[in-house]
């Protein structure tokens, strides 16, 4: 194990321990390579590094800090990911989108107010006035984030923000036939809102699925299209 990956876990083993609590400050940094066992500029990297992951916050002028550790935090780092993601992987992440964004749908059914679907319809209406795909995406973003956000737990809605990124859906409407997917889109979102404004959960969450496979189904043809699958992915069914 290199020496920064070994003071990375050794901090991370007093954060487990409740050694360190979220907020709580780090020892001074001589001290706390002293009592890991680290030379300065391995604990000094291993900082940067457990930063960079939103686990450490610094402070200019005050310290080191553990940070809240709130699993919606923790996560915001995944999204380059997602970012990045292309072929089976970039799938594979969506496959996950449809097993948790249609139960979240469901649920958002019972709880959304009028005000909260006249906010969705009024984002749709901005949606149908886009005049690029760059826009369409991020009025499609907020469409979906602001039902998710109706279910109240953060954990979920990052994930989701996560698993389907604005860079990702750019790139699968313009890999795709944008203007007929963007249509398509927009015909799914309203099914979506009427199954939400009916308080219908069981339509909700059938609408939501169909609309993220179909989603599915524009990256697995763009993809095929544009590069093919490799030979090792097409070893697996």
């Amino acid at each position: 194990m290199a020496l920064t990956d070994e003071a990375m876990e050794k901090i991370k083993a007093m954060i487990v321990a409740g050694e360190l609590a979220p907020g709580s400050r780090l020892p001074k940094e001589d001290a706390l390579a002293g009592q890991l066992g680290l030379s300065r500029n391995s604990l000094r990297e291993a900082v940067r590094a457990l930063t960079a992951m939103r686990i450490l916050v610094t402070r200019q002028g005050d310290g080191t800090y553990v940070s809240s550790l709130e699993p919606h935090l923790l996560l915001e780092t995944m999204s380059f990911a997602a970012d990045v993601s292309h072929g089976r992987t970039a799938l594979q992440l969506l496959q996950v989108r449809r097993l948790l964004e249609p139960p979240a749908t469901g649920l958002a059914a019972t709880v959304l107010t009028s005000g909260d679907l006249e906010e969705l319809g009024a984002i749709l209406e901005r949606s149908r006035a886009a005049a690029t795909v760059d826009e369409f995406v991020a009025h499609d973003i907020a469409f979906h984030l602001r039902i998710v956000e109706a279910v109240g737990n953060p954990v979920l809605s990052m994930l989701l923000r996560v698993l389907s990124t604005r860079t990702q859906r750019v790139r699968i409407v313009r890999g795709s036939r944008a203007r007929r997917a963007v249509e398509r889109a927009h015909t799914e979102h309203e099914e979506i809102l009427r199954a939400l404004g009916a308080r219908d959960a069981l339509l909700a969450v059938s609408a939501a699925t169909v609309h993220v496979a179909a989603v599915e189904h524009w990256l697995a043809a763009s993809w095929v299209d544009a590069d093919g699958p490799s030979a090792d992915d097409r070893s697996h069914p």
